[in-house]
Parts: C-alpha cells; structure tokens; sequence
C-alpha cells in the first residue's frame, strides 16, 4: 500500500492515530514518528556527545532530558512544516537507547554514580568471576558485570542500591513512572531464559548466593526492572512525564507507551530480522551483528554476547566497540584541508563524494593499515584504544586505499567474533540486513560489508531511518490488534517488501579484505604499544 498524501498524513497526526519512537544513540538522538502501516511521516534529532571524566565513558542526565526535548522539538516542528498540524498526541509509543551500562539509585531515586557507559571496558575481574560462575559469557558491557565490579572495588554505594537499569529504562520510568524493561534490552543486563522470558533465575538465585556473605540489603530482582515482550503493554505517559518530553505542555499524557528496547532490538526490529536465519548488522559509532539462532550454541565464548529478540528468541550477536568514529574522524579533518582551501563543503558532500573512493582502492587497501580504537575493544582484548594508520613506505599513499583501509578496519573486529559462529558453531545465514550511518552513501558500505563477510547483504529502503524508526513499529505492534500474530509475521506483512535487493560479495573483494585482516592481526601489537606509550 502506497504512503499517505500530505493532507491525509496531516489527517493522521492530527486525530492521534501516528506512533512515534525515540532512540537515544552515541551520538544522535533521533524521533520517528510513523502511520498505522509504519511509513514514515516525519523525524527529529538531537546532537549529542558522551564524555570521558576520570575514566569513565559517561553522559549527563541533564543532558538526555536536554537532548530529549530538543528532538521532540524538532519532531513537532518538522511535522508543523510539513503537514500545517500541531503534535499533541500519538496512539502510542516507546523509547530506545544503546544498551548495556550503568545506572543505579537509591531509595529517594538519586543517582548514586555517573552514569557508566557500555563503552567501559572496565569489568574484566567482574567477567572473569561471573562467566565459570554461570557458565555464560558475561562481557564487559551488561549491566550485572558493572555491578559485580563495583561490588569487587568496594564501592561505597553499592549497598544504596534500589534500583538498577539501562538509559532506556531510565528514560521510560520517568516518562511513565513504570520500573520495567523489553527483554531485548534487559538481555543486555543479565542472562535471559528465552521459555520463561525473564531473568535466568538458576542464575539469579547462583548470584544472589555468591554475595550474600557481604549483606548488601538487597537482592538481585529487588533492583531490577521487570522484563516485558513486545506486544505488551509498560504504562502510559504521565502529565510530569510529558513536560520532560514537550515542556510546552502541548503534549497530552495517558499515551500508551510499549516495553523500551535497547538498539540491538530495535534494529533487529528496523530491518525484519526477528526469523531464524535473519541477521543484520548495526554500523555507526560501533558495530554489531544480531544472527537468530535456529539452535543453542555448544558452548559460551567469551566474545560472543547471547541476546534475545524483542519477542525473546534467542540471538548471537557479535558486538565491537569501534566502528566508524575514527573514519568520520579522518573525513572531518578532510573536509578542514577543503576549507582551508576556500571551499565549503557539506558533511554530506564530504561523505558523498569521499566514500565511493573507497571501491577505487586496491582490494587489499594497497598494503595499508588501519586500526580504529577509539575505545577499548573487548573483542581483541583492548580496555584503551588509539587510533592509528600505517603504511609500506615503498607503496603510493592514495586517498582512495586510505578510505578503504579505514573502511576495512571498521568491521575487523566484529568479524573476529564472527569467525567464531561461522567457523567454530557452524550457524547459518542467509542473508545480513544493514541499516545505520555507514550504510548512508549509496552501495559503498554495503559492498565493503558483503566483502568483509563473504554475506550477500541487504538494506532495507527504511535503513537510514535506524532505530527509532523501529522503536515506533514496536508501539504500533503493541497498540495494533495482534491476537494470536507473531512479530515476526507483523513485520513481514507491514516492511519486508521494502527490503532492497542483496548486494553478493565480489570475490577479489573477499580475497582483498582477508589479506587486510591478516594484517591487522598482525599489526595489532602496534596498538598495544601504543596505548602503552600515548599517555
């Protein structure tokens, strides 16, 4: 079925009958607001940065709650432009963000510590303890792992604890005032029993055990938010929660608001990749690939983290840390040389007509080597990162390997923990669905994918749209008569037409990106001294 005109999309805002989804990522917080049949009628977005303070990759709340506003903002403006209506209020909604992390409060609902990123690679002793503890993988970025770290540090106030979540069960419980969480996201926190779809409770009760002995005044499920599946109702928006949205006052509360999800399901959700054998990778500020399982793996690996989709299958997913903030580093201080130039080009011009570049560099990157850390990367075993790029000196240095070296190196690490479910677990795909900014220039990051995973992938004709786009499918899901219908089967019915065609790996590409990736195996002692020596 074909989008709406502008007067019947207005028709639609105006007698409430649109969703609207909210993500907050690494560095954009972004509003998609959608009809009944989840096209897109308009968007906001927000800015936004985190900061490194004494060591601890961190964002103020005051600025989620600035940064929320202003994207609504701007949502309500767009739509005021477009369609000539004013936004006060939806069928319903739902609220998203990275996961993992740390954010804890006491009884008077105070935050007790800075809000500790899921770019901490912090918790190495904690992982260490709690993966042969619960015969898990634990990775460094879930929430139970910063708690237990804390717990091992001795901090001061971890016996203040009553409440524990993510940013995106943060944000929810105070827009609606409800302690809970999807279960995609709460995935991320603790392990997940994908028959009950809830906390692991063996596990539960083996950890509650393990730190009994120092009389901490709480229990495990005392601080956790509860867990939900898509579909399910998490309260409605109060009047404090709708001034934190629209402190205009425009906005009314009682909306309904759906389960808040973590940006591995939302963009599993965006790209209709919730079926067995579907997978799709999230490439922006870091990269993850979500493959649905058709069977448990045979055993945990330590680099693998096992998710669930947002209706609780089970899921491997393959998370690096790093992805494109060192490329975006290296177009920027291009786009500086053309202003020093006297030109002025946009950051989209710069991206539009940098990145095809890439495709024109020798396959393997012309011997090139990049490694782009700007964080720790847990993958390959790195708490610090610094980015760097070398070459062979008897080898031209051309723009065009330079973008593919960086392009290359952005998915390295990510297909290191591929490797382990391709080679060692023997899990199939058939297809990888891409969506997020890397994919952003026409046809280059989806060839430099296919090449770095030997994958045919897809993308959907909605990717740019990411996560907060799927946000709002997920409230349309729950607010829709879905009696005895799948997620699966809804999203299919409502987006899996617009996925594009597949773009199959080149086999020069293939050969060239293994080449590379020898190479950063290689080189990766470099960055150990590096991180050593760069102080």
């Amino acid at each position: 079925m074909g989008k709406h005109d502008a007067a019947s999309a207005g028709e639609i805002i105006a007698g409430g009958e649109a969703y609207l989804g909210i993500e907050f990522g690494s560095t954009r917080i972004k509003a998609s607001l959608i009809d009944p049949l989840g096209h897109p009628l308009a968007s906001g977005s927000y800015g936004w940065e985190n900061q490194n303070i004494d060591g601890i990759w961190t964002y103020d709340l005051e600025d989620v709650w600035a940064g929320a506003g202003a994207c609504y903002a701007d949502l309500k403006h767009s739509v005021k432009t477009q369609y000539g209506v004013d936004l006060h209020r939806v069928a319903a909604a739902g609220i998203s963000a990275m996961m993992h992390g740390y954010l804890v409060f006491d009884k008077d609902d105070n935050l007790l510590v800075p809000f500790r990123t899921w770019r901490n690679n912090i918790t190495g002793r904690a992982c260490e303890e709690l993966s042969p503890l619960f015969n898990f993988a634990v990775p460094q970025r879930w929430s139970i792992a910063h708690l237990y770290q804390a717990i091992l540090n001795g901090e001061e106030h971890v016996g203040n604890i009553r409440y524990i979540t993510t940013l995106s069960g943060y944000v929810h419980w105070k827009l609606t005032g409800k302690r809970v969480l999807g279960i995609g996201d709460a995935s991320g926190m603790f392990p997940i029993d994908s028959e009950k779809y809830d906390l692991n409770s063996a596990m539960v009760n083996v950890f509650d055990n393990h730190v009994a002995e120092k009389s901490l005044g709480w229990r495990l499920r005392d601080i956790f938010p509860s867990v939900l599946i898509a579909g399910e109702p998490a309260g409605v928006l109060t009047g404090e929660g709708s001034f934190l949205l629209d402190s205009t006052g425009e906005l009314e509360e009682g909306i309904p608001f759906c389960p808040p999800e973590g940006d591995a399901g939302t963009g599993m959700v965006a790209t209709c990749s919730v079926r067995e054998r579907t997978g799709n990778v999230s490439a922006g500020t870091s990269v993850f690939a979500m493959l649905v399982l058709e069977k448990p793996l045979s055993k945990p690996h330590e680099v693998i983290d096992m998710v669930v989709t947002p209706d609780g299958k089970p899921v491997a997913m393959a998370h690096s840390n790093n992805c494109s903030s060192d490329l975006d580093a290296w177009v920027d201080v291009l786009g500086q040389s053309a202003r020093a130039l006297g030109m002025k080009p946009s950051v989209d011009e710069l991206y539009g007509k940098l990145m095809p570049l890439a495709l024109q560099g020798d396959s393997d990157a012309g011997g090139m080597l990049a490694v782009s850390y700007v964080s720790g990367e847990h993958i390959t075993g790195f708490s610090e990162g610094r980015p760097f790029v070398a070459r062979l000196p008897e080898k031209p240095f051309r723009l065009e390997n330079l973008l593919r070296s960086l392009l290359f190196t952005s998915f390295c690490a990510l297909r290191t923990g591929l490797n382990v479910l391709f080679d060692e677990e023997g899990v199939g795909i058939d297809e990888i669905r891409g969506h997020g900014g890397i994919f952003k220039t026409p046809g280059v990051g989806q060839k430099i994918m296919a090449a770095a995973t030997n994958t045919p992938v897809s993308l959907p004709d909605t990717a740019g749209e990411g996560g907060a786009w799927g946000m709002a499918l997920l409230a349309s899901f729950m607010n829709c008569d879905t009696q005895g219908v799948g997620l699966a089967d809804y999203l299919d019915k409502l987006i899996s037409g617009s996925i594009g065609a597949a773009v199959i790996p080149d086999p020069d590409d293939v050969k060239g990106f293994d080449e590379f990736f020898k190479r950063y195996h290689a080189g990766l002692g470099i960055e150990r001294e590096a991180v050593k020596v760069l102080r």
